[in-house]
């Protein structure tokens, strides 16, 4: 007997730890986090009838999630009736997946929505997609993750794959930085033409502005992008300041103006698994640890305004970023998704000596009026 309860946080939160085996590399979201994105202080979910979330139970036990929210933003510029689903965990079971699935098509159809399409966590500046290679390769912070037999039961219940993507693994034990330097690169370090700088805790606040209008104009002809509001962006951002490590992030700026960036921290996922991903009186303990022995880094993304393309700037500032990793003692770098179709980012990944780590697609589906 398969029971949904929708908006019951605590078992939604519990499914991944029943589900999936401790094996799995899947890394569950912080608990406070995720309740804080799933409720009305969320400004994409602010009038509290955008979004809804449900909880597969079997004999009173969660076996399956799934989050349904419109992105009315999206809609209006792209001209779309689609409803969203996200956070797609389930145990191997075509049952089960179908009473989610049916639960989504459904809130989505009652919505106006004449398409489904995820997995978004919760916009296409989030965690986006499903894992359909490299389930084997641990995640960084901000990837998704799922288990092999997610896309078989999406493809099952009629869902069609779309949009490949890939997130990247750099092995820094073994990377020059200098491989990324060409006559414009180092003409850029070294000439007095920008200004360049690191995110900095005491002036988080205003760096965070600084970000949000860069990552706008530098993203602003890439698929799907949305432009972020300041409060949209300030409630994404808002957990940075315990997170950031001052050395390994990079901001650039041509008369002040900010030009560039590379949003770079310490991959949390480690110190997530050690606490459950609960806050608990030895997560301190675990978060110093975490401090001491982090050598794993993501680079959340990175953006140069369009009025900087073909300058070098992007190499420029991955070799300031690569270098101060390199400095202080990280090994790996991950880089969250980039599509198929960004030969741009793409080439950088090369340059970085950057193997794939995760492949993976978006899944769509058409809704048909019952």
């Amino acid at each position: 007997m398969i029971e949904l309860r929708e908006r019951h946080f605590a078992s939604f939160f519990e499914v991944p730890f029943a589900a999936y085996p401790a094996s799995l590399p899947y890394v569950a979201p912080m608990r406070s986090d995720l309740k804080r994105y799933l409720s009305r202080e969320n400004p994409l979910f602010s009038d509290g009838t955008s979004f809804t979330y449900f909880t597969a139970l079997r004999d009173g036990h969660p076996v399956g999630r799934i989050t349904a929210h419109l992105h009315s933003a999206s809609n209006r510029q792209y001209d779309l009736r689609r409803a969203y689903f996200g956070h797609f965990d389930c145990i191997d079971d075509r049952e089960v997946a179908g009473r989610l699935l049916a639960a989504v098509e459904t809130w989505g159809r009652g919505q106006g929505c004449d398409e489904i399409a995820g997995n978004f966590n919760f916009t296409a500046m989030q965690q986006v997609g499903v894992v359909t290679e490299g389930f084997d390769a641990t995640p960084y912070t901000d990837m998704t993750f799922g288990p092999a037999h997610l896309p078989p039961l999406l493809e099952t219940h009629g869902y069609e794959a779309w949009f490949p993507m890939t997130t990247f693994e750099t092995d820094l034990t073994d990377f020059d930085p200098e491989t990324l330097l060409g006559e414009k690169q180092r003409r850029l370090l070294e000439g007095p033409s920008l200004r360049w700088d690191r995110m900095r805790r005491r002036r988080l606040k205003a760096q965070m502005e600084d970000v949000r209008r860069v990552l706008n104009d530098g993203f602003a002809n890439n698929p799907m992008f949305v432009p972020l509001s300041q409060g949209e962006f300030a409630f994404q951002a808002s957990e940075m300041l315990w997170i950031i490590d001052e050395r390994i992030a990079c901001l650039a700026y041509q008369e002040d103006e900010p030009v560039g960036v590379v949003v770079c921290i310490p991959d949390l996922n480690p110190f997530l698994r050690a606490t459950g991903s609960r806050f608990k009186l030895s997560t301190p303990v675990h978060f110093l640890r975490h401090r001491f022995r982090r050598r794993r880094a993501v680079i959340l993304f990175y953006s140069v305004c369009r009025s900087q393309h073909g300058r070098g700037l992007a190499g420029a500032m991955l070799y300031r970023v690569t270098t101060a990793l390199r400095s202080a003692g990280y090994r790996t770098l991950g880089t969250t998704w980039i599509a198929d179709g960004n030969p741009a980012s793409l080439r950088q990944m090369e340059k970085l000596g950057a193997q794939p780590l995760h492949r993976l697609r978006l899944y769509r589906k058409p809704l048909v009026a019952l």
